[in-house]
């Protein structure tokens, strides 16, 4: 599967390939993200004028879901996304909560290498739901610079690819000299 160029304002370049919006879909890429990978991604709303980068305090409780809200606990906190049909609003208001669209993509800098990679889902009136941050081979956990790069922290990336559109790790992703801000 091909990916497609969106030119964003005052962010740079995205290459993004679409994902599944079906309840199952979602809840398995929500779940592999958080059971497999909370201690190496950051995740929260990233828009213009505010960018929530959030680090999971452990790996989650409990993983639920109701009335078509997938529920990500930590025990202290936890978060609400709508990816399923949710009924108690009445329909309009169910599809505008609902995820409509859900997509990976990499952050490409001017040289034409990537610099980070990501999920995004937005609801039924496109707006953000949320972004993760996958784990940056310019990055430690802790989101300080590394260096060398260490392209082995692409693994999450690379299986998500895998799993939704059969491809193999590409070779441009591994191109990359550095992190750099959109």
């Amino acid at each position: 599967m091909t990916y497609t160029v969106v030119e964003e304002h005052g962010n740079g370049t995205l290459h993004v390939w679409p994902l599944p919006t079906d309840e199952k879909s979602l809840l398995e890429l929500v779940t592999f993200l958080f059971e497999r990978h909370w201690e190496h991604i950051w995740f929260g709303v990233i828009v213009q004028g505010a960018a929530w980068e959030v680090a999971a305090p452990n790996a989650p409780e409990r993983i639920s879901m109701y009335d078509g809200y997938v529920t990500v606990d930590f025990g202290r906190w936890h978060f609400h996304l709508c990816i399923g049909e949710h009924t108690a609003g009445g329909p309009e208001l169910g599809a505008i909560r609902r995820c409509a669209r859900a997509e990976m993509y990499r952050r490409v800098g001017d040289d034409g290498s990537p610099t980070s990679w990501g999920v995004r889902l937005f609801n039924g009136r496109d707006e953000q739901l949320m972004t993760v941050l996958l784990p940056n081979p310019f990055l430690t956990d802790r989101q300080q610079i590394l260096d060398p790069p260490d392209f082995s922290r692409l693994a999450a990336w690379d299986e998500l690819r895998a799993t939704y559109f059969s491809l193999d790790p590409d070779p441009l992703d591994r191109a990359g000299k550095g992190f750099n801000h959109g």
